[in-house]
């Protein structure tokens, strides 16, 4: 009997044990503490809000702002010294009274809602429909920060998008996975070129002769940086966020377009200003680069996901200098880029795409045989050697006139009028495989004999260099 008493008393101690811990954890987890409105607004400043008198704020936390007038706005922490918060305002600040508006502190960051849903529907720059369509359910609620991938567990791109533009396809080839900009300015057809491979883009599947398209699902996120500053700097995160869920939890191939990188920086400017910081290049901050990084780091092949993202950012440069910060620092950041020239442009060249300071550093790993065409290097090597002496031999006749050529000089020169009219022209509607691509370059090369060609293996130039039309292999 004593026994049983003392087996009871222990039962009696480890319930209620449990009991204490199980109180414990509802009050850590699941007891929401009370939110503190403040009206301790000190002073506005652009598009920031600075606040006194602040407890415990936190880097990052979502506020509430409600003016005078009832009119709500929300916010995020930019920066914390002690209890003063300065605040960023998504809406802007324009109308906000420093002794009137009330200032809440949510204590949670910034999450968009994403959802399957989000496909085909548009949205402003903080992530609300715009398209007079049902209210999507969210199935989630992210971070737009994102999370960081492990490098280890990357996978290195190696599988073509064909985007039926001669100058991208056959010589700056896209991986899918690549994040590669298309450097621009005002004025030039960027967005049409954008708008262009959105319609076109497709996967060349390994060991296979034909495109297939059903096989792959291709969700495009439109990122438009026409709106407000603090909107310019969260869109596209949001776009991201919506984009990273897609292709690692839903399984899909995202291709993110992001127009205008350049109104994004100009953004980061107009914040830093007003933050007071000390001014890098052309009064950009200095920390513009890991900025930058870390919208371009979102893009990739992650394992055990079949989903993947491609990014193609477009930034104008400024008075068409790729010198520019802008254009600069996202050069050290993305694999590559896209040259859309003035000059071409100017002669009616439709893509106007300059292929010599194009470049595309994934290339080598996602053409060739099993992938594309066992020719397709060498050709596109070739094709680069002969539009670069083309281009100097044109010089050069400006300088000592067309008599003074010999008769390779103008066998380069009759190459580089047809190169740029054959094989950069083509329509906004024209949709080349990468193998009618390659057979274009071939007859283009045709115009030199054989022992011109170089840069072609002997044993390449046997087998497709006879053919008036090569066929794929």
């Amino acid at each position: 009997m004593a026994t049983l008493v003392a087996n009871r008393a222990m039962d009696i101690n480890g319930v209620a044990a449990a009991a204490r811990t199980h109180t414990q954890a509802v009050t850590r987890n699941y007891i929401s503490q009370p939110r503190l409105t403040y009206s301790t607004v000190s002073g506005v400043n652009g598009p920031l809000v600075i606040l006194d008198n602040v407890k415990f704020p936190r880097y990052a936390e979502i506020v509430h702002l409600t003016l005078p007038d009832g009119t709500k706005r929300s916010g995020q922490v930019l920066e914390v010294i002690g209890s003063k918060a300065v605040v960023q305002v998504f809406e802007g600040t324009s109308g906000i009274d420093a002794k009137k508006t009330a200032c809440e502190f949510t204590g949670d960051i910034l999450r968009t809602p994403v959802s399957e849903d989000m496909l085909g529907r548009v949205f402003n720059g903080s992530g609300k429909p715009i398209d007079r369509g049902p209210t999507v359910l969210a199935e989630d609620y992210l971070d737009i920060m994102g999370q960081p991938i492990n490098p280890q567990c990357r996978i290195y791109p190696e599988e073509m998008i064909q985007t039926g533009i001669s100058a991208i396809d056959g010589m700056n080839s896209i991986a899918r996975g690549q994040k590669i900009p298309i450097f621009s300015a005002a004025g030039l057809p960027h967005n049409e070129i954008a708008a262009q491979i959105c319609r076109q883009a497709g996967l060349v599947q390994k060991s296979k002769d034909v495109m297939d398209y059903s096989a792959e699902n291709f969700a495009i996120v439109f990122a438009a940086m026409g709106v407000s500053g603090i909107e310019r700097i969260i869109t596209p995160r949001l776009a991201l966020t919506t984009a990273e869920y897609l292709a690692y939890q839903c399984e899909k191939h995202v291709l993110v377009i992001l127009t205008d990188m350049s109104s994004y920086a100009e953004a980061l400017r107009e914040v830093s200003a007003a933050r007071e910081e000390v001014p890098g290049r052309r009064g950009f901050p200095g920390y513009m680069y890991t900025d930058l990084a870390t919208i371009y780091e979102r893009a990739g092949r992650v394992e055990g996901r079949n989903g993947s993202i491609t990014q193609i950012p477009i930034l104008t440069m400024p008075n068409d200098d790729i010198t520019h910060p802008i254009p600069d620092l996202t050069g050290y950041i993305t694999e590559g880029q896209v040259y859309v020239e003035r000059q071409l442009h100017n002669r009616q060249i439709y893509p106007p795409i300059n292929v010599l300071p194009s470049l595309s550093r994934l290339m080598k790993s996602a053409i060739g045989e099993g992938m594309t065409r066992k020719d397709h290097a060498d050709v596109s090597n070739q094709l680069y050697a002969c539009y670069a002496i083309g281009k100097d031999v044109q010089a050069m006749k400006a300088v000592v006139g067309e008599e003074a050529l010999t008769s390779d000089d103008l066998l380069y020169l009759e190459f580089l009028q047809k190169f740029e009219k054959n094989f950069i022209a083509q329509g906004p509607y024209d949709n080349r495989t990468v193998y009618e691509t390659l057979d274009i370059g071939w007859q283009l090369l045709r115009i030199f004999p054989k022992e011109m060609l170089k840069r072609i293996p002997q044993s390449t130039l046997a087998e497709f260099y006879p053919r008036e039309s090569a066929v794929r292999h």
